[in-house]
C-alpha cells in the first residue's frame, strides 16, 4: 500500500493500524456502527444456511460478529492486519469469542486452506490505493470464495471522504466497482449515509457480487 502518507509496506500498514486501535475506543473511530444494520441485511439476503462460512475482512472492532453469532451463524471468521482491533472484539464477545476463528493477517498477504461462502468488507478496499495492491486483494477473493459464492463490499462512494484515518483512499461508484469485479455476477448497487460519532455524514456504496466460476 503506498499513499501520500507513506504507507507503503505492511509493517507500517500494521504499525498504523495498531496506533488506532490503541488510542482510540471502539466508539471514536468514524467508521463506527452500534448495529450493522446493512450487512446483516445483505448477509441473510442471500439466503445461505447458518453453516455458511463468513469470513469479515478488516473488521476491525466491528459488531458484525457479534450480530452473527446472535443469529445462529456458526462459522465465522474476522480478519485484521490489528491484533489490538482483534483483541477488543474478543473481550467484547467473553466466552462466545471461542466460535468464531480470529485471523491477524494483512489481506495483501492473506493465506488460508478455508474456502468461503460470503466474503463481506465494510470500509476496507478502499483503503488500498495502489494497483498491485488492489490486485491482490481482488485475486484473493477468487481464490478464496466458494463457486456461487457471495462477495459484499463496502466502501466511500464518489459522493464520499477523500480521506479517512490519516490516509488517502480511493472512491468508488457502481461502474467502477463493477469492472474491479468484472468476472462476477453483479446483483446489486446502493448508496448509504453513515453518520459518524462526532455527526459527520459520510457516504458509502454497497455492493453484493456472486462468483461465477473457479477462476484462479
Amino acid at each position: 500500500m503506498q499513499n501520500n502518507e507513506g504507507l507503503k509496506d505492511e509493517d507500517s500498514t500494521k504499525k498504523h493500524w495498531e496506533n488506532i486501535f490503541s488510542t482510540k475506543n471502539f466508539n471514536e473511530v468514524s467508521w463506527y456502527q452500534e448495529n450493522p444494520k446493512t450487512s446483516v441485511d445483505l448477509i441473510l439476503s442471500v439466503n445461505l444456511d447458518k453453516n455458511a462460512h463468513i469470513i469479515d475482512v478488516g473488521a476491525g472492532d466491528s459488531k458484525l460478529a457479534d450480530s452473527l453469532l446472535d443469529l445462529g451463524f456458526r462459522n465465522i471468521s474476522v480478519l485484521d492486519v490489528s491484533s489490538k482491533a482483534l483483541e477488543k472484539t474478543k473481550k467484547r464477545l467473553g466466552n462466545k469469542a471461542d466460535s468464531v476463528k480470529w485471523i491477524v493477517s494483512d489481506i495483501r498477504e492473506f493465506e488460508t486452506n478455508d474456502r468461503y461462502d460470503i466474503w463481506h468488507d465494510r470500509a476496507a478496499l478502499h483503503f488500498l490505493t495502489a494497483d498491485d495492491d488492489i490486485d491482490k486483494y481482488v485475486n484473493n477473493i477468487r481464490r478464496f470464495l466458494k463457486y456461487n459464492g457471495y462477495l459484499i463490499v463496502s466502501t466511500f462512494s464518489l459522493n464520499g471522504p477523500k480521506r479517512c484515518s490519516g490516509l488517502d483512499i480511493k472512491q468508488y461508484s457502481e461502474d467502477s466497482i463493477k469492472k474491479l469485479f468484472y468476472d462476477f455476477e453483479h446483483i446489486k448497487s446502493f448508496e448509504e449515509k453513515h453518520s459518524t460519532p462526532l455527526g459527520d455524514s459520510q457516504i458509502f456504496i454497497y455492493s453484493v457480487f456472486k462468483k461465477k466460476s473457479d477462476k484462479k
